[in-house]
């Protein structure tokens, strides 16, 4: 397949993004480990060496009522320059740009007290949220044009203002989270009033020669969100304020609507971009459920939008850009939209990190503490499940002669059952993922295969076994009657329903 579209550079004028892959911002808490710049400089230089053009952190309030929780950052002042200058000195030398993200959390910010555009309080926050006066909302607007220059010291190629997903700007614009009555409420003129000063403002601290991404909601998926002639209205302004391009959000945090999770097909929201693309002229940036660079490619050549964001998919590979470029797409660890060790280890209070990655946010650690010796071993492992799978295709990786033993007449293990389920088809990539590097690394795969300690004997230097898991049979009374089956034997085909 030709990826020229997405592989063409994008020209802004007064800088250039090497390609049309933009890895999104993504929450990922390492800011609360220990030596967290050295941890994200790790991440996000690993992102910039596999090959994206554009890079967005994760969020940065521009104050202390803004925070996403207690404890998370705040970029408010110049004692925090040398820090970030890990991350973007990293990335740079990479061959990568990174932007910050400004977020302003309002009523969502899991603190006390929250603030917000009215004391409505939010699905997913039960505290009521302060009443912004005039006065904070212009130290707020104040607040993102300091974060912002601060960010241009810290060497940061632009920021993102962050106005999607349900956080306070998103909350100012609509009648379901506004319901003032001064001259930042009411009209959507009024309404509009905070993101586009913010944006003025920031323009004027950081200048033409600065990137300033918004990120507008394209669709909100709440009743009392934004109409589509609303969301036109706000994008024509913006771009007239100086917005540099626009980035994409879809849908609220508390909308009902399932926007990222795999039962959502790949590139379904690509309608609602393609009207923001047709309404400005400035680039637009396509996101959520794209996760292949046949469907990024695709979005971009036909217009729909200039560029893709891809956040998880850049925690699942962070080599995706390359493998793109250097003719490799097969080698893809692919995004299966699980959120199993993404969105569902933030949301309870956990690292991020990926559920078919497991060094991502792991970075620093493996670059510290992993030691490739130069000997080479003959190993044998039992079991070509997900684990027999990622020890065989690492240890080959690494030079080793790997032989890859299995009983059955396939490789995947339980991975094949989860891919029978209704909308979890995603599960064939990681299959095909890691097919291509067994191929790739010479692992000799001997499937139909049972062995022990005395077929084995003394061929092997080392033997690893990763013969899988035994279902758990929960204590539930009534478990052991006729009518009840597991799920092994209902998705293998042993049994079957009705």
């Amino acid at each position: 397949m030709n990826f020229d579209p997405l592989l063409q550079p994008l020209d802004l004028g007064f800088t250039t993004i090497k390609n049309r892959i933009m890895m999104g911002s993504m929450h990922s808490r390492m800011e609360l480990l220990d030596r967290p710049y050295e941890r994200l400089a790790a991440f996000y230089g690993e992102r910039a060496k596999g090959g994206a053009g554009l890079i967005v952190t994760g969020g940065y309030s521009p104050n202390e009522s803004g925070v996403i929780e207690s404890g998370a950052p705040v970029f408010d002042n110049e004692g925090e320059l040398p820090k970030h200058r890990l991350v973007t000195d990293r990335v740079h030398a990479e061959g990568g740009k990174i932007l910050m993200q400004l977020l302003h959390t309002g009523r969502n910010a899991k603190i006390p007290q929250p603030v917000g555009a009215s004391d409505i309080p939010s699905r997913i926050n039960p505290c009521k949220p302060h009443i912004l006066t005039g006065d904070e909302i212009e130290q707020i607007i104040a607040d993102f044009a300091h974060s912002a220059a601060l960010a241009k010291k810290a060497g940061y190629d632009g920021v993102e203002v962050m106005a999607s997903e349900g956080y306070l700007l998103n909350q100012m614009l609509v009648t379901r989270t506004n319901n003032r009555t001064d001259q930042w409420g009411g009209s959507h003129e009024n309404r509009m009033r905070m993101p586009l000063e913010i944006v003025r403002r920031v323009k004027a601290a950081v200048g033409n020669d600065f990137i300033l991404m918004y990120r507008i909601s394209a669709i909100d998926l709440v009743e009392g969100g934004a109409t589509g002639a609303e969301i036109i209205e706000l994008a024509q302004a913006l771009e007239e304020a100086g917005v540099t391009l626009f980035n994409t959000g879809i849908g609220w945090h508390e909308a009902r609507i399932p926007t990222i999770a795999y039962m959502v097909p790949r590139g379904a929201w690509r309608f609602a971009i393609r009207k923001l693309s047709e309404a400005v002229n400035i680039p637009v940036i396509a996101s959520n459920r794209i996760n292949t660079p046949d469907v990024a490619n695709d979005i971009v050549a036909s217009g729909d939008a200039a560029m893709v964001s891809m956040a998880r998919p850049m925690l699942a590979d962070p080599h995706f850009a390359n493998k793109v470029a250097e003719g490799r797409p097969e080698e893809i660890n692919t995004c299966i939209g699980c959120n199993q060790a993404c969105l569902d280890f933030i949301f309870t209070g956990r690292v991020t990190s990926c559920l078919v990655n497991p060094k991502a946010a792991r970075e620093l650690e493996f670059e510290e503490n992993v030691q490739v010796k130069s000997a080479s071993k003959k190993v044998a492992i039992i079991g070509a499940g997900p684990a027999g799978l990622s020890a065989a295709c690492t240890a080959a990786e690494r030079g080793h002669k790997v032989t890859l033993f299995d009983a059955s007449s396939e490789i995947g293990g339980q991975l094949n059952l989860a891919k029978t389920v209704p909308d979890k088809t995603e599960f064939y990539e990681f299959i095909r993922y890691f097919k291509s590097h067994l191929d790739k690394y010479g692992v000799d795969v001997q499937l139909n295969t049972t062995v022990d300690a005395t077929s084995l004997g003394d061929n092997f230097d080392e033997v690893i076994v990763a013969t899988g898991i035994v279902p758990r049979i929960p204590e539930i009374d009534g478990i052991d009657h006729p009518s009840v089956i597991s799920y092994l034997d209902l998705l293998s085909g042993k049994a079957t329903t009705g």
